[in-house]
């Protein structure tokens, strides 16, 4: 009884409950190496179509973002300052090609350089099935920046959300 007395105090008391985390990509700025334009149905599939808060998974919905075909694509979110990282959720693209995130890495950290492709990894997505949604521990990481990259593929970098869950590091 009072180990669980002490658990329960321990909890209450530290400052970085689970409850202090929010998903902190919300008011970050998103940019990517490339924007898609699917030209017959006019989608522009821009970086912010995966940090708008809309977790839809049906890219002809315009709630994705895509880059074009490119050598290691990439997507950002630049925080706009460090942050303790606790996890990210990502919501993989539904109504086709969800397979081209797999090998996907994902970094954080506070380098700028590169676009902060530099940075350390979190995680690697090994095998998302389409639409579906996953969560990547960070275990406290801190950073700025949060990448997600596919080294050495060419193919669409699609993503439609990215959920960042910290709390800023000088909070």
């Amino acid at each position: 009884m009072n180990s669980l007395l002490t658990i329960a105090l321990f909890w209450l008391l530290s400052g970085t409950t689970a409850h202090n985390y929010k998903n902190v990509a919300l008011r970050g700025r998103a940019t990517q190496s490339s924007i898609y334009f699917e030209v017959l149905w006019g989608y522009l599939s821009a970086a912010i179509h995966a940090n708008d808060g809309n977790v839809d998974s049906n890219f002809m919905h315009g709630s994705c973002s895509s880059t074009n075909i490119e050598d290691s694509a990439w997507w950002k979110v630049d925080l706009l300052e460090p942050h303790k990282i606790s996890h990210i959720i990502i919501t993989n693209r539904g109504d086709c090609c969800g397979e081209l995130i797999n090998g996907a890495l994902i970094l954080v950290g506070n380098l700028p350089e590169n676009n902060g492709n530099n940075n350390p990894r979190c995680a690697e997505i090994k095998d998302m099935p389409s639409g579906s949604t996953q969560t990547f521990k960070c275990y406290g990481m801190i950073g700025q920046f949060v990448n997600i990259i596919l080294p050495g593929k060419r193919v669409h970098l699609q993503l439609c959300e990215v959920q960042v869950f910290g709390v800023p590091v000088n909070s």
